[in-house]
């Protein structure tokens, strides 16, 4: 393995992973807020019980989702010099800012809300962890920004060391490569959260028909998830009109149009081979196109199933929980298929007409790069296996005092 083809596999394989995380984090942060909106509103501890165990599942997923982020920042500046030289002044600013909003602001208040349980004012808790939602969206916009200036590059001019330097912030943040891209990421996130939590519930519903607990949980979990689906599936083809013409290579197919694309980019940008591979673009997108249109009739269904309870307490509609709990890793799946369109689309650019992701690399050799591409998918892969760990049997042992402050033990009296 060269070193190009190392180092793009290690960045493709971490951010693959990472991504995961971003997606249940993101969707299940909302879902907590929303529930414990629900819980001040109504005073029902049930409600209250929801939001604290769906919370303690989100504080897993966040906490281990950080250690995979990081592994991502040593790779781009250990990998990708040529990126971080050129082009660094520009997308390294909304990095900066996410990591501001993500491990300072975030953190804090998170921090604060876990350990607030019953010791502060009721709403001012409701506004923590409402804070975290909100950072947490936050810092998806901020990583978007970054990302849309890579998929097309604007709002900078090239100084007279050819380095990328920034003067028109506001280009950044109106690109159009950002904002419907935003949105499906988001509604990703939604569908994520919603099955995560309508698959866990139904395995428990499965040993407990009628539970109340996670009858309610699977309920608000699939209006989550088919909402998410909705807007997903939506904003997905909104993004076919700014792709056509911010990428016009990216999907080209292999016909006459790609054959007159490529003499273009060649009369443009000198000998290549400027397509990408035009099978694992399609492939990918036809797969999340179908099994989108696939999930949402299933959502739909077993949303008309919960109508009596029906999908929680009648035993022909059984099958349907086992479903539901059998695709909850499907949306991840769907996730990393959009996230292949949107990276290996671009091909062979880092940065779209502006710099070759051969140019990109680091100078190092290949038996390093290929060395630390094991090393770092080893941790990175260790890493999830472990989330999965640690949430499964989280979400096994269901609700319980989560985060509840506890009585002291007595102290026996000793006479002197």
């Amino acid at each position: 393995m060269n070193a190009l083809d190392a180092a793009r596999w290690q960045f493709a394989l971490t951010a693959s992973i990472h991504f995961l995380f971003v997606a249940l984090t993101l969707g299940l942060v909302f879902f907590v807020a929303s529930t414990q909106t629900r819980y001040v509103r109504t005073g029902d501890p049930l409600y209250g019980r929801m939001a604290r165990f769906w919370g303690s599942l989100y504080a897993i997923n966040y906490a281990v989702g950080i250690a995979t982020g990081l592994v991502m920042e040593f790779e781009i500046g250990l990998n990708w010099s040529g990126l971080s030289r050129l082009t660094g002044d520009v997308f390294g600013a909304p990095l900066a800012m996410e990591t501001l909003v993500a491990f300072v602001l975030e953190s804090t208040l998170l921090g604060m809300w876990l350990f607030g349980w019953e010791r502060i004012d009721k709403k001012l808790h409701l506004a923590l962890i409402w804070g975290v939602a909100a950072t947490a969206l936050l810092s998806a916009f901020w990583v978007m920004v970054s990302n849309a200036f890579l998929q097309h590059p604007v709002g900078y001019v090239l100084d007279g060391d050819g380095r990328a330097r920034l003067t028109d912030f506001t280009a950044l943040l109106t690109n159009s490569a950002l904002w419907f891209a935003l949105a499906h990421v988001v509604a990703v996130a939604a569908l994520t959260g919603g099955m995560f939590v309508a698959g866990v519930s139904a395995w428990h519903l499965r040993r407990r028909p009628g539970d109340e607990f996670f009858g309610r949980s699977l309920r608000k979990g699939l209006h989550s998830a088919l909402a998410g689906l909705f807007f997903t599936i939506g904003f997905g083809y909104a993004q076919f009109g700014p792709l056509g013409a911010n990428q016009p290579t990216k999907l080209s197919g292999s016909g006459d149009d790609a054959l007159r694309l490529r003499e273009e980019w060649v009369a443009k940008h000198g000998p290549g081979d400027y397509l990408p591979d035009s099978g694992v673009v399609g492939g990918s997108l036809g797969f999340m196109i179908m099994v989108a249109n696939l999930l949402f009739l299933i959502l739909l269904a077993a949303q008309l199933l919960t109508f009596r309870d029906m999908l929680g307490t009648r035993r022909w509609a059984r099958p349907m929980l086992w479903l539901l709990t059998a695709l909850i890793p499907v949306p991840f799946l769907t996730a990393i298929a959009g996230w292949v369109v949107r990276e290996e689309g671009r091909q062979p650019w880092a940065v779209y007409g502006l710099l070759k992701t051969a140019d990109a690399v680091s100078p190092m050799s290949d038996r390093v790069l290929t060395a630390s591409t094991i090393g770092f998918t080893v941790l990175v892969a260790g890493l999830a296996l472990l989330d999965w760990w640690l949430l499964a049997r989280r979400a096994a042992r269901g609700p319980g005092d989560e985060f509840l402050p506890q009585p002291l033990p007595e102290r026996e009296e000793v006479s002197v």
